[in-house]
């Protein structure tokens, strides 16, 4: 009896430490312009008919106790249409404030959060940037979750976004 609640125990552990796990890396290029501000920035995981599967995050610029930002969010024109419309901003745990340059790195695993609810599937991580008096730029990611084995996968942006990396480990 003891010897079966301890590998019981042993099992529990086991399958607690090597939960499914999502990396994403978004990159925000240093822009030398003459006007730079700050990206918005939505990054999310779709399914295959295009619709929002999870919102991961969405970067807005935010004031203290003026206008809140959310005015420019419909300029993620992908995001807005599949999502952020019918969202009451701000999102618990996926809002927050625009990023400088460099990688940002974001991580998610199958035990809570948004990805707690993801079913095993063919899915697709997007991530959308728009700057004010700057472009627009989308870049997408298709993959499988949960991996069956580690799985690292990149794509380069043109202009607002420079390199967007997904880390996927079983």
């Amino acid at each position: 009896m003891m010897i079966r609640s301890l590998l019981l125990s042993a099992a529990l552990s086991a399958s607690a430490a090597s939960a499914a796990e999502l990396s994403v890396s978004v990159q925000v290029p240093a822009l030398k312009v003459a006007e730079y501000h700050k990206p918005y920035v939505a990054i999310w995981v779709e399914k295959s008919d295009q619709s929002v599967a999870a919102n991961l995050a969405i970067w807005y610029q935010t004031r203290d106790g003026k206008e809140p930002g959310t005015k420019w969010l419909p300029e993620l024109r992908q995001w807005w249409r599949r999502s952020g419309r019918d969202l009451s901003l701000p999102v618990d745990g996926v809002s927050g404030a625009t990023r400088s340059a460099g990688v940002q790195t974001l991580r998610f695993d199958d035990r809570k959060g948004v990805l707690a609810k993801l079913p095993p599937g063919d899915y697709t991580l997007v991530v959308e940037a728009v700057r004010e008096v700057g472009g627009r730029e989308l870049l997408k990611i298709p993959f499988t979750w949960p991996a069956k084995m580690p799985v690292q996968t990149a794509v380069q942006g043109e202009h607002e976004l420079g390199t967007i990396t997904l880390d996927l480990k079983p």
